[in-house]
């Protein structure tokens, strides 16, 4: 080691290798829990302390605030002052804000630009979209948003929209685009968007000052270069054409952002884009123990696009990735919630307190069931990166009508909503309400309807009170009815309100997800009498959510995880359809396919000692039970690295599913229970239902596919007990069970009547 160099201690022979290798492109693959910020920021420290830098000439860029602290940070450290003096360290839109306001004037601006937030940028959308006389209802703002966000993404400016794109946004998209930007340029403003596509304008239009930051910058450095975007990835190409010196960190199997403009392709044609680039492959894990690692990597192999490496570390083997099924749902969040007490009282192989366990989950609704479940036994704990379920803007919404439909004279609740969705009643009608109210001593909703009965609100307005208030008077007059389907009451509510039809209409990223929170409401609905025992409930769960607790359960989306870690993590609902995500499959094949196994691997990675893979055999959607296939890539977790779990309680099994073969445990568990890799595969030897780990390992459902069982044919359901097959459709049976009613189920999860008494259950 050099004398008097601090920034190369510690540092493994890859981590220097990167640090050392100044010159030229160079690409440092740096796999999860392998130090990456520390090679970077010791890699900087080394361009300053040897001289090859002045701060002024060295670009760091980030993609999050809190990363660029860190680094600064840690940069001071190393080289033992502080590193504010470096200007050009930051996020991509810091250092765009910096650039642009030096050559404003090149894009139409002045140096004052405003920088539009995303309410701003929807208002002056919304007065677009009305001046060119579009219905916003059928073409929301937020849509419009999203495509003009993408086409910046992609470095498309209006006059350079693709004509295979020019349909966008009822063939208006291209039109108002450019429309918008000319605003822009009017209010003197910017949205977050043009901060780096008008300083990649400014570089392509203007040589003089490309060759000006070519000369200036230096050194170049990327974090997380696998979550660039087109126009991220074009400015940096412009800079560092001029010495060269670019290093990129990142890993392509984290590569998971793809949904708001990240290109893994970016890092996968590093060395193409770079001819002569070195790549530094930093692969010893300091984060988890090598059974995580080891199926982490089996599971990430299945992808064709990548550039490989392999993650191992000093560690033991530790704890094997725990794998197990349960019925539904809500039995997995109870036995995750019995898991966590177990592990925060010292009663497992891992031990951790509740600050070092995580949840992490593929979608936002599946956090209902275990924020329920942890309010109910007192577990405390925080939800990362969103508000908690019943804190939802679309929840909290869809709980106001419930609450008007038990108690019309909730006057909260309607305010909350007599205008959402859009009713066409501002803050002037809306005044008129609450006066007549006070004046006639009655509550909003009853002063409501007699003004629009009486025609004192006119209008598209008054149509639209008077279609609402007499809507609440029909949901009350049902809800006090005994015996009524307050489920069956509840989709009527969100239907005949126009609730669910705003968020359908929603094309956002985000409307799809808010759907799911709202079936995911009428979901936990079912588990109650009537509407009121459900109010009931969680207005006294989340009074005790008010009080804090010095530890706490984190639960996430997977997404939110990335850059995290924790000793003890949990990854339920791993079901086709679920995990992978339907859509991310349904809309871009096998490209969305690999995302979600690297969104799998991230997931995996962020645990240090102990990992738990769960799936449930079945969910209920709106009451009807719908039978689940295990992920497929829990067919793809290496089973040398993987225990399997029978569920305690059930089937006859104990906790750990004792001991003996991986062979003898499977079977010992019943077919939901089983290790995903069997995928309630065809059966030769086994009764139809128990998957056995030498069988085939994939079951492609056929919609052309023989019957299994045919019409009038009596039938064995391990939940739903005996039935009568009603109708077939290939591998899909309509049965009528003889207790639970008719179901749909797939007739893997049958047998036949006569042969029930040979399941081991």
């Amino acid at each position: 080691m050099a004398q008097g160099a601090p920034w190369l201690e510690g540092l493994n022979p890859a981590q220097r290798a990167a640090v050392e290798a100044t010159e030229g492109p160079v690409l440092v693959l740096a796999g999860a829990g392998t130090g990456k910020t520390k090679a970077l920021t010791a890699r900087i420290a080394h361009l300053l302390r040897t001289g090859r830098a002045r701060p002024n000439e060295i670009l760091a860029v980030t993609f999050t605030n809190k990363a660029a602290r860190e680094m600064k940070n840690r940069i001071g450290a190393l080289i033992g002052e502080a590193a504010e003096g470096m200007p050009w360290v930051g996020t991509f839109h810091a250092i765009g804000v910096r650039m642009l306001r030096r050559h404003a004037e090149l894009v139409g601006l002045t140096p004052g630009f405003t920088i539009l937030d995303t309410d701003d940028q929807l208002r002056l959308l919304k007065q677009l979209i009305a001046a060119a006389d579009i219905d916003e209802k059928r073409w929301p703002a937020r849509l419009l948003a999203s495509v003009i966000d993408g086409w910046k993404n992609r470095a498309i400016v209006p006059d350079r929209v693709p004509a295979a794109e020019a349909e966008a946004f009822g063939g208006q998209g291209p039109a108002l685009y450019a429309a918008y930007q000319d605003r822009l340029r009017t209010l003197n403003a910017v949205d977050f968007g043009d901060l780096v596509l008008h300083c990649l304008t400014i570089l392509q239009t203007h040589p003089d000052v490309l060759g000006q930051y070519q000369r200036w910058l230096r050194y170049i450095h990327v974090d997380e270069y696998q979550d660039t975007n087109v126009a991220q990835y074009l400015w940096l190409r412009l800079i560092a054409q001029g010495h060269r010196n670019l290093c990129c960190v990142g890993d392509d199997d984290q590569s998971i952002y793809g949904w708001r403009g990240a290109e893994v392709g970016n890092i996968l044609r590093f060395e193409k884009d770079f001819p002569g680039a070195q790549v530094i492959r930093l692969e010893q894990n300091y984060r988890s123990t090598g059974h995580i690692l080891s199926a982490a990597s089996g599971l990430i192999a299945g992808n064709r696009d990548r550039l490989g490496k392999t993650l191992w570390t000093e560690a033991g083997g530790g704890e094997k990735v725990r794998l197990i099924g349960h019925w539904d749902g809500e039995e997995e969040a109870r036995w995750i919630g019995e898991e966590i007490e177990a592990i925060a009282a010292g009663r497992r192989a891992v031990v951790a307190g509740l600050d070092g366990v995580a949840i992490l989950v593929r979608a936002s609704h599946q956090m209902r069931a275990f924020e329920d479940r942890f309010l109910t036994i007192g577990l405390p704990y925080r939800v990362i990166g969103g508000p908690r379920f019943y804190e939802r803007q679309e929840i909290r919404d869809a709980m106001a009508y419930l609450r008007l439909a038990v108690s019309p004279a909730d006057d909260l609740a309607f305010e909350r909503v007599v205008n959402t969705p859009k009713r066409g009643l501002g803050e002037r009608a809306q005044a008129t309400i609450a006066q007549a109210a006070r004046a006639g001593g009655t509550g909003l909703a009853s002063a409501a309807a007699r003004l629009a009965r009486e025609g004192a609100i006119g209008g598209r307005a008054g149509a639209e009170l008077r279609r609402l208030t007499e809507a609440i008077g029909r949901w009350h007059a049902v809800a006090l009815a005994p015996g009524y389907d307050h489920v069956a009451l509840a989709e009527t509510i969100l239907d005949e309100s126009g609730y669910t039809a705003m968020w359908q209409a929603d094309k956002t990223p985000e409307g799809p997800g808010r759907l799911e929170n709202l079936k995911e409401l009428v979901k936990a609905l079912e588990g109650f009498e009537n509407l009121q025992g459900f109010l009931d409930h969680v207005a006294l769960i989340m009074d005790n959510a008010a009080e804090d607790a010095a530890e706490k359960v984190s639960v996430m989306t997977l997404h939110a995880a990335k850059g995290l870690e924790f000793p003890v993590i949990f990854l339920p609902g791993w079901e086709e359809g679920l995990f992978p995500s339907q859509r991310a499959m349904d809309e871009t094949g096998l490209r969305g396919l690999e995302e979600e196994r690297r969104l799998a691997h991230v997931g995996l990675t962020r645990a240090e000692r102990l990992a738990t893979v769960s799936f449930a055999a079945n969910r209920r959607v709106y009451g009807q039970w719908q039978s689940q296939l295990p992920s497929r890539f829990v067919d793809e977790l290496p089973p040398a690295d993987v225990e399997v779990l029978t569920p305690p309680g059930l089937y006859g099994g104990g906790f750990g599913a004792a001991a003996g073969g991986m062979a003898e445990r499977v079977a010992r568990a019943d077919a939901y229970a089983s290790p995903g890799w069997a995928r309630m595969a065809a059966r030769t030897s086994a009764p139809r239902g128990i998957a056995r780990p030498e069988e085939a390992r994939t079951l492609t459902v056929r919609a052309d596919a023989e019957a299994a069982f045919a019409p009038g044919a009596r039938v064995f359901h391990a939940k739903f007990g005996y039935g009568r097959v009603m109708a077939a459709d290939g591998d899909k049976m309509q049965v009528s069970f003889e207790k639970a009613g008719e179901k749909h189920v797939l007739a893997s999860y049958l047998v036949a009547a006569e042969r029930a008494a040979d399941l081991p259950f």
